[in-house]
């Protein structure tokens, strides 16, 4: 009896091999499929980057030529631009200026200008937005009297 049991155990090792060996096959391919999806990531953080530098290009060159408000667009380097505006419409707009204010510590005899400058950077594909508001001065703000 004893004799029989062990002549059925045979196979038992290679069906136990061929268990690991899929095991084995499963974690290799769950490493390779992680692998690929964070080089993905990295190449998307990479080209997000790549943008936000492009829209602060702009903001840069919008700051640049204040108080003129006019819309302006240009390239950095090959697949690198940006432009003046929101992302949507695509076309170019000028900036925004929301009026004088006053500022503590300054009569009202001085003015201070806001404006607002929307810059949209596009690298390789994505595309990055910045809003910056930016005040100017002081300005003369009306009569002066003078005696």
């Amino acid at each position: 009896m004893k004799g029989f049991i062990l002549r059925d155990q045979k196979g038992v090792a290679l069906i136990v091999a061929l268990i690991m060996l899929l095991v084995l096959t499963l974690i290799g391919m769950s490493s390779i499929s992680s692998s690929f999806f964070e080089s993905k990531i990295s190449g998307n953080d990479r080209f997000g980057a790549a943008a936000f530098y492009a829209a602060k290009g702009g903001v840069d060159v919008g700051i640049n030529q204040l108080p003129d408000i006019s819309i302006y667009s240009g390239t950095i380097g090959d697949d690198e631009t940006y432009r003046s505006g929101k992302m949507m419409p695509r076309s170019p707009q000028p900036l925004v200026y929301f009026g004088a204010m006053g500022r503590p510590g300054y009569d009202v005899t001085w003015e201070f200008k806001r404006f607002q400058i929307n810059a949209t950077g596009q690298a390789f594909g994505a595309m990055k937005e910045i809003e910056v508001q930016v005040s100017t001065g002081p300005y003369s703000a009306g009569t002066q009297y003078n005696n």
